[in-house]
């Protein structure tokens, strides 16, 4: 039986070219076509295909953010996400709103059948080309997990503080403690998470989620 797919990319010469090169096989049948994530949802609905190809940069609502309301509704399909940039940061991205593939555009289209047939047997796949830096990215990333997690309840206000802009003084009017023992804190925060003053405390805090500034 077929595998039937939908195609989401913007253009539409990309979607018509790849339209013509998986029917060349009778394994795969194009379903459906969409120019943006809006469009994919609405297709999809329709079409209820077995695996989406979808380019992560498109108009109005893109890839990734159409694949995390998929996840959102419980919309389960398989979905191999395709983009014409290598970043590290996309893919794990993809990946924490449980992407089955991950494929650059500028590879072989032998890889791209390689991830829908791995994906059609429940496997992830990952364009072989990026699985070093995935490893090297998620290595440092388990790493900053371990200082974070090294944090105490009170460090984490403390580090959200800093990272807001409050002085030492402040600090200690709000928690309601003295500015020595915010000092003290402050000392061990930046040796748990290896920083060494309060600029790179608050970049780390901005960039591990610690806190978010508006």
């Amino acid at each position: 039986m077929a595998v039937n797919i939908v195609i989401a990319d913007d253009h539409k010469m990309v979607r018509e070219g790849l339209k013509c090169l998986l029917e060349l096989d009778k394994a795969y049948n194009v379903v459906g076509e969409a120019g943006d994530g809006y469009e994919c949802l609405d297709v999809v609905s329709k079409t209820n295909p077995d695996i989406i190809i979808m380019d992560i940069n498109m108009p109005n609502l893109d890839g990734l953010q159409t694949l995390k309301i998929m996840r959102q509704e419980n919309i389960n399909k398989k979905v191999i996400m395709v983009t014409l940039y290598d970043d590290v940061d996309y893919l794990i991205k993809a990946l924490d709103y449980k992407c089955n593939g991950y494929v650059l555009k500028n590879s072989d289209f032998s890889i791209l059948k390689d991830a829908i047939d791995s994906v059609e047997k429940n496997e992830i796949y990952v364009e072989p080309s990026l699985t070093v830096m995935l490893n090297s990215s998620l290595a440092r990333r388990d790493v900053k997990k371990s200082m974070i997690d090294s944090l105490t309840k009170r460090e984490l206000e403390i580090l959200k503080l800093i990272a807001q802009g409050l002085l030492n003084k402040e600090i200690a009017a709000m928690l309601n403690i003295s500015e020595r023992t915010v000092k003290n804190h402050i000392s061990n925060i930046f040796k748990k998470i290896d920083v060494s003053d309060r600029t790179q405390a608050a970049v780390f805090a901005i960039k591990n989620g610690i806190v978010e500034i508006k």
